[in-house]
This record gives structure tokens, C-alpha cells and sequence, in this order.
């Protein structure tokens, strides 16, 4: 089952004085012919809160943004922008700031005429719009690059100007539609840290789409995350990672991704059990999420490379929560920082994320421990968490 509706699980910004919402999302749909892209779709978002949008390619994140901008129309629904209905207003007057995945800077102008050209459309004194670029060009460390034309700038270079662009508007909401998207691994890192710290010193409410997780993760106050254009779930980055809402969330999210062992529940004197592979695993310590249980129903355990220990059992039996295991390494992956190492569970393969120094080998007979209060317990038939 998916939700229609946006959940704010244990993070419930769900303010009922609307002074406290920055962008207002109500039972928003959008169909094209017969595809509908957005389904009753709503939201609220909080005044200088950082939502992320999170999802793979043609969940509507996209869209949803684009619908707040104004550059798509809504075939139902309403949307609200610090206490404005702005539903049918044009983008300019919604008082929102967009960067794009492209850059679109005007390659014959400078660095400054760029992000000052929509100032002076909109007719602002030549002062004001040379004070507002100024002002966002420290902000951004363009204070040095202001003469130059984009052709002579890197990637990552562009990117700002673009933000700035954004920026000199002075506008309450900034859009994102995935940034840095085109930029190399390096500079994605090196310009998340940037908007991160952007938003620190403006304080403006910021909504960001984009479909790597890790952006998501490390920028977000709450995620949302769609599939299908619905919100599968909506929280901070902490709670989507540890307590997934459903099977899709908790496959999405996480790389290397979670472990999903298939098993049978045991349901005997109130405490659970799951078999997995004629494997008995006690989940003492396990919080339930308020799902159904049924005695014998089909569930899917799911457990985070890092709650799988390797080694000596006696340095992880101290809790009895831990399931004990034993397994032969197949593989072994090393990462850097870390090091995967593939094992099975009766006949199901998992991944451990254990020491760069681990010494294990291929063909080993290892001892495994599962942190049983840190898995996910899902229902086979609604995929939703237990």
C-alpha cells in the first residue's frame, strides 16, 4: 500500500498556524491525458526548513517542483506560498528563486551582468542591482570571477553563478531541480557543502530535488520520499535511514543497499520469532511499528550492512539481542574506509560492512552477529514496515 498523503512521522512539522508554513502543497493533482503524475498530493513546508525531494527518475519530483515554480499547471488542487495562494499566479510573482540542472547563463555576458540581468529587466535601479549581485558574489566566493564570461569558469563555477542568480532575488523559497547533477563526484561534494552553508546564513526555506541519496542525506532537515507520485514517507534523513515506512524506502535508501532476508513469522507467548531458512531469529529488542502480525505470516526481515557484525562471538554476544551466525565468506569487497564482505543466511546472501583492516579471506568460516532493535520487519503481501 502507498500513501497518498504526506506523513511527517516522528519529525511532525505539521504546524497548524499557517505563519509558521513557508509552502503549502493541498491535494495536488496533475494528469496529462489519462497518466496521472501527481495523485492528491500534500505537504507542508516549513519556514527556513531544507526539504529534499527523493526519489528515482519519473516519480514526480520533478514536477512537484516545477508545480510550485509555476512552470507547470495544476489540474487540481491548491498551492500556498507564505500565506498567498499562488495556484495560478506566473513564476515571477511567486516570490521564489529556481537553479536548474543546466545552467543557462548567457555566454556573452559577464559573471555579474548574468546574475544581475533579471534586476534589470524587472527595472531595479543599476545601484540596487550592483549592491544585491555584490552582496550574493561574497556569499558565494564570486567576488573574483564577477568579469568573467561563463566559457572561461568550471562546472562547479557556473553552478554558483547560477545559485547566485537565484540568490539576488531576495525571494523567501529557493527550488532546486537536481544541481549538481552534472557536475563530477569531487565537485558534487565540494558544492553540497556550499549550499549547505548557504542556507545556514540565509535561513530562506530551500526545496531541493534529487535522486542521490546522499545529497538527501546530508542537506535535508526532512525528506520525501516519492515513487509513483506519491510521498512514501516524510522525515528527517535519520528516521528514513533507521525506520524505512515500507520495502520501497528502505531499498532506496542506503548504499551499499539493506540486506532482505525472506522468512515466516512465529508469533508465540507475544514475542516474535522469524524463520529464515529453517534459522530461528528471536527479535527480542525489536520496536514494532503498529502492522498487523499474524502467527505464520510471510515477512521480510531487513537488515543495514553496518548492524552485521563479523568475528570473535565473544565481542558482540554482550546483548542477548544479537542473533548469532555462522557463515562462509564468498567475496570481499574492499572500499577504502571500509571493507564488504558477502556471506549467506541459510540460502540468502548478505553484505557486512566491516574494518578496512578486517582479516578475513575468501573460503573462511566466519561468526556473524545481527543487531536485531537496529533491522527493519516487513509484511511480504503490503510491503509495509511492522
Amino acid at each position: 500500500m502507498e500513501h497518498t498523503h504526506a506523513h511527517t512521522d516522528t519529525d511532525n512539522r505539521t504546524v497548524e498556524a499557517r505563519s509558521e508554513i513557508s509552502v503549502s502543497i493541498k491535494d495536488v493533482v496533475i494528469r496529462y491525458g489519462a497518466h496521472t503524475v501527481l495523485d492528491q498530493l500534500s505537504l507542508d513546508i516549513g519556514k527556513n526548513e531544507f526539504l529534499v525531494l527523493l526519489g528515482p527518475s519519473g516519480c514526480g519530483k520533478s514536477t512537484l517542483l516545477n508545480s510550485i515554480a509555476g512552470l507547470l499547471d495544476v489540474t487540481e488542487g491548491e498551492i500556498w506560498i507564505s500565506d498567498k495562494n499562488v495556484t495560478w499566479a506566473e513564476p515571477k510573482d511567486r516570490g521564489i528563486g529556481m537553479v536548474f540542472q543546466s545552467y543557462a547563463l548567457y555566454p556573452r555576458m559577464t559573471v555579474a551582468e548574468n546574475m544581475g540581468f533579471g534586476l534589470k529587466i524587472a527595472g531595479l535601479p543599476k545601484a540596487e542591482v550592483t549592491a544585491r549581485v555584490a552582496k550574493a558574489a561574497k556569499i558565494l566566493q564570486l567576488e573574483a570571477l564577477l568579469k568573467r564570461k561563463p566559457g572561461e569558469l568550471s562546472g562547479g563555477q557556473r553552478q554558483r553563478v547560477a545559485i547566485g542568480r537565484a540568490m539576488v532575488r531576495n525571494v523567501d523559497v529557493f527550488l532546486f531541480d537536481e544541481p549538481l547533477s552534472n557536475l563530477d563526484a569531487k565537485l558534487r561534494a565540494e558544492l553540497r557543502i556550499e549550499i549547505k552553508r548557504l542556507h545556514q546564513n540565509l535561513g530562506n526555506t530551500m526545496i531541493y530535488v534529487t535522486h542521490d541519496q546522499i545529497e538527501a542525506m546530508t542537506l535535508a532537515d526532512r525528506i520525501a520520499v516519492m515513487k509513483g507520485g506519491l510521498i512514501q514517507q516524510l522525515a528527517p534523513p535519520q528516521d528514513v535511514y533507521n525506520k524505512p515506512r515500507n520495502l520501497f524506502v528502505a531499498g532506496f535508501i542506503g548504499s551499499p543497499g539493506m540486506n532482505f532476508f525472506k522468512g515466516t513469522l512465529a508469533v508465540k507467548k507475544g514475542a516474535m520469532v522469524v524463520d529464515v531458512d529453517g534459522l530461528q531469529i528471536p527479535m527480542d529488542g525489536y520496536e514494532q511499528s503498529g502492522g498487523k502480525i499474524v502467527d505464520g505470516m510471510d515477512v521480510i526481515l531487513g537488515v543495514r550492512p553496518e548492524h552485521i557484525f563479523l568475528g570473535d562471538p565473544a565481542v558482540h554476544d554482550a546483548s542477548e539481542s544479537h542473533f548469532q551466525s555462522q557463515g562462509r565468506i564468498e567475496m570481499i569487497e574492499p572500499m577504502g574506509s571500509d571493507t564488504m564482505v558477502w556471506s549467506k543466511l541459510g540460502t540468502q546472501p548478505f553484505t557486512a560492512r566491516v574494518a578496512a583492516d578486517d582479516p578475513h579471506r575468501v573460503g573462511d568460516e566466519a561468526h556473524f552477529a545481527i543487531d536485531i532493535p537496529k533491522a527493519s520487519l516487513f509484511c511480504c503481501e503490503s510491503e509495509e514496515r511492522i
